[in-house]
């Protein structure tokens, strides 16, 4: 697309724009729930114990870890950088008149990291790991980048509605890679399926998926002319630069500073919560992956539905009542999940419909949204940039 091209698209986007930015998270949505949330941790698990010594542990650069504890800190790890690189990311995608194109490079680099977790078998843990940093950043970063269209994609008053119509278009995608999954896993014995091959292929499968749907908003979504203006020089540089004066600036904005501390807070506790689930289940509540990934399948499906919810809840009380809201309800659930029997498996199912109904993951979006108008600072483009940039990126995982 020429300069010429991106300055002729002014305005809001249309219908089918806005519909190639929902095919995003049909993309993306894959990779959460198939590699992170489903198969990655019991999987990963699994390759570490096999190279673990006669102690139990690993020595990932010469540091003593425990095999169980492998894929926990290799998540650590993953937020500590996230925390670093979405700013900057977030921060350049705010000044530049090429979100599409940055977009594709952080989507297509996390799917090919994503397919090359086919090639962790054996005892390979630390590959798995290396894999699954690179993957679940490029995963954080595309999101940051993602959410900056949306401001040029609609109104304030209607961006709720169209991020949570979004999120449900991930839900949706991301069930339907999950079905085949389900499949995989109930029909793998009669064909001689290991669990550990069908873990593999699942795991590629979803950097497929990703890569391919990501075409669809690739085609649809326009470039625009940034609302903070065209960064100068470059853009990597100037990232470092604008997060530079976005810190220096917050000074004087302790309430921001608050609030992105909370936010932080508040959205890691949930990514742990669902990056550790299947390992919790697996692990602990001793469940079998035939009962762990319909539940999850199901829980797509009901998030669905929820997200829908909450998007319309969000727009007649508020997103700060929303987020209290669904804040309380996720407590109650995971308080109540410490208690479930081990190897019951309906409560197990019962406790994922509630978590699916309330749906927060949807819920923290609509408190980066909320941010973005009542907590960034005003004054300069350069602090509302990249503040903006930061609350709408999952630190996490991104999701």
């Amino acid at each position: 697309m020429t300069a010429a091209t991106v300055a002729e698209t002014p305005g809001y986007a249309d219908k089918r724009e806005r519909t190639g930015w929902y095919f995003y998270e049909w993309a993306n949505h894959g990779f959460y729930t198939v590699c992170v949330t489903v198969f990655l941790g019991p999987y990963l698990s699994s390759v570490t114990q096999k190279a673990a010594d006669a102690h139990g542990l690993v020595h990932p650069l010469g540091i003593p870890v425990a095999a169980g504890s492998f894929f926990s800190y290799v998540v650590s790890l993953s937020v500590l950088l996230s925390v670093f690189v979405l700013p900057v990311i977030g921060a350049i995608a705010d000044r530049s008149p090429r979100k599409r194109e940055l977009m594709a490079v952080c989507a297509y680099l996390g799917a090919a990291a994503t397919v090359l977790l086919l090639f962790c078998t054996g005892d390979r843990y630390l590959l798995g790991g290396s894999l699954f940093l690179i993957a679940n950043i490029c995963y954080s970063a595309s999101i940051a980048v993602y959410y900056s269209f949306l401001p040029q994609l609609a109104p304030p008053d209607k961006r709720d509605s169209v991020s949570s119509i979004g999120w449900s278009y991930g839900y949706i995608g991301g069930g339907l890679l999950l079905a085949f999954a389900v499949a995989a896993v109930l029909l793998g014995p009669k064909f001689g399926w290991e669990t550990g091959t069908i873990a593999r292929y699942a795991l590629a499968s979803a950097g497929i998926w990703w890569a391919g749907f990501t075409i669809i908003p690739l085609v649809m979504i326009r470039n625009r002319p940034p609302l903070e203006g065209v960064a100068q020089g470059n853009p990597l540089i100037f990232g470092f630069r604008q997060l530079g004066r976005t810190l220096a600036e917050l000074r004087a904005f302790p309430l921001t500073i608050l609030f992105l501390v909370g936010f932080l807070i508040y959205n890691d506790g949930i990514q742990t919560v669902i990056l550790l689930a299947a390992q919790y289940a697996t692990d602990e509540l001793k469940l079998a992956q035939a009962v762990l990934v319909p539940t999850i399948l199901l829980i797509q499906f009901v998030a669905f539905f929820g997200a829908l919810t909450l998007g319309a809840v969000a727009k007649r009380v508020g997103a700060v009542k929303t987020v209290i809201g669904s804040l309380i309800a996720w407590i109650v659930l995971i308080v109540l999940a410490f208690f479930l029997p081990v190897g019951q498996i309906l409560p197990f199912i019962g406790l994922g419909v509630g978590i699916g109904c309330w749906c927060s993951a949807a819920a923290r979006r609509s408190a980066g949204r909320c941010s973005a108008s009542s907590s960034r600072p005003a004054r300069k483009p350069s602090t509302s940039a990249s503040t903006s940039s930061a609350t709408r990126a999952p630190a996490g995982s991104g999701h």
